[in-house]
């Protein structure tokens, strides 16, 4: 993603530090940052042993730069979220989305509403919406003789404008937190050559009422470089999608992920065309409202498990799931209210610790902070925890799956392929990177690296070595005395 996080002008001057000031900084690490045009003062890094059961007793840091230093994460603060999700609600806890009516049912006929209330689930996705119209129409609804209402009222959250971030109004990542989230209030395009006809063919899910998008475009010659922006795509209405422009043939099937221009408007679009499509009919509109009183329970249905959602969020930094969980943790769910069940979990299980600044729980933010010494600890509490494998599994494998699978693209022959489990962060001024990583000498480290600098982006190579160089320890795992005497 790219967007801005409010670090200091100042800090955009190049770097005048040598490397013997660097506090520690491996030179190769050093001399990556120079390059890049990093000052070493706008780094934070801690490199530690992780404890174990055989010596609970912390081994001082490898490596420790500016650890105390107060710094935008960018998304390495969905650790923070997910960590006291799992802790909060366990890893088996679901979100319950519920189907109500308030009419009687009689022959497939339903005389009255229908009403949807959603229960904040993060992944309520194309499939799992087919499957509640299914079981709804195994309820013996097939015809509604009424409105659909859709209930959101489990969030108290006001509207966010589009691109209010960053005026990336489409793109995914900045979708808004809903109480009723369909899709993550995105389409997909695809573009499928038609060499016999000349064309690409355009199709689009989910499917949306009142929604008409362009077929098809021209093909056209040369090489598949910016072909987004030959579609000439214009996206601004609600009720039409227009490209323009050509398809280069050479491209071959493309995905084109985009926000919808009227995000208010998704769930219940989406709704009305899923609803007619698996063959129900409806005399009314699809609206948002609350659940009457007098409705009666129709269908409930439970979430993906809370441990495949936290893999989802983390092993693909997915902004809004994170909003998604971070409000759940408070009734109604509120921003301040889950701000401060965050920190007060936070006091009771990282006591002495700074705290963090929290905004939405997801990183994408200009006002979140928190140090690499205080995620250093987090990671080795987690590590220790009764979660610690699932925390460990939803982070993504270096070069292997996830946002850090590019390593591989990076480096091929990278020591570290394989052998990092990481939590990657990305704004237009923070680079970052937090994890766990296994030494070729049989030892296991944390490692948490912050950069928040104008040419932070640039700076990714310097992550790499440091990666590399964490993973290369060449030193002999410590052992207890028991451990050496075979116990």
């Amino acid at each position: 993603m790219s967007a801005a996080s409010g670090i200091s002008p100042a800090q955009a001057k190049p770097p005048h530090v040598s490397a013997q000031k660097a506090s520690g900084l491996p030179a190769e690490v050093v001399q990556a940052l120079r390059r890049a045009q990093v000052p070493v003062q706008d780094v934070s890094v801690v490199v530690a042993p992780l404890p174990e059961a055989s010596r609970p007793k912390a081994l001082p840091a490898r490596l420790s730069h500016r650890a105390d230093a107060r710094m935008n994460p960018a998304s390495v603060m969905k650790l923070i979220t997910t960590y006291a999700g799992l802790s909060l609600l366990g890893p088996d806890f679901t979100w319950r989305n519920r189907v109500y009516v308030d009419g009687a049912v009689h022959n497939g006929v339903l005389q009255g509403n229908l009403i949807l209330r959603g229960s904040g689930d993060p992944k309520l996705v194309l499939e799992r919406v087919q499957d509640l119209m299914a079981q709804i129409q195994a309820q013996g609804v097939q015809d509604i003789r009424g409105d659909i209402v859709l209930d959101r009222s489990v969030f108290d959250i006001q509207p966010r404008p589009p691109g209010s971030f960053d005026d990336e109004a489409l793109r995914p990542y900045n979708a808004a937190p809903d109480g009723l989230l369909v899709n993550f209030k995105s389409l997909i395009y695809t573009f499928t050559p038609d060499d016999t006809a000349g064309v690409a063919r355009i199709a689009a899910e989910p499917p949306m009422a009142g929604l008409t998008i362009t077929p098809s475009v021209p093909l056209s010659a040369g090489a598949c470089s910016d072909w987004r922006s030959g579609l000439r795509g214009q996206f601004g209405s609600a009720s039409q999608v227009h490209f323009a422009g050509t398809y280069p043939r050479s491209c071959g099937e493309k995905k084109w992920p985009l926000a919808y221009a009227s995000p208010e408007q998704f769930a219940s679009r989406v709704i009305q065309a899923m609803w007619l499509g698996s063959g129900g009919s409806l005399s009314g509109s699809v609206r948002d409202g609350p659940t009457p009183a007098r409705a009666r329970l129709l269908v409930e249905t439970p979430s993906l498990p809370l441990s495949d959602i936290v893999a989802d969020i983390n092993k693909f930094s997915n902004n809004v799931m994170a909003q998604q969980l971070f409000l759940s943790l408070s009734t109604p769910g509120r921003f301040d209210s889950s701000q401060a069940q965050v920190l007060s979990w936070w006091r009771a299980t990282l006591p002495g610790q700074a705290e963090p600044v929290l905004e939405n729980g997801s990183g994408l933010s200009r006002e979140e902070r928190s140090s690499a010494a205080a995620l250093t600890r987090l990671l080795h509490v987690a590590a220790t925890g009764p979660h610690a494998h699932v925390f460990q599994n939803s982070l993504s494998l270096a070069g292997v799956d996830g946002t850090a699978a590019l390593l591989k693209d990076r480096n091929p022959n990278a020591n570290a392929i394989g052998k990092a489990w990481l939590k990657t962060g990305s704004l237009r001024d923070v680079t970052a990177l937090a994890g766990y990583v296994q030494g070729t000498s049989g030892q296991r480290y944390s490692l948490v690296v912050i950069v928040n600098h104008a040419n932070a982006n640039a700076a990714r190579p310097a992550l790499d070595i440091l990666l590399e160089w964490a993973v290369k320890d060449g030193a002999p795992r410590v052992t207890s005395n028991k451990q050496r005497q075979g116990r």
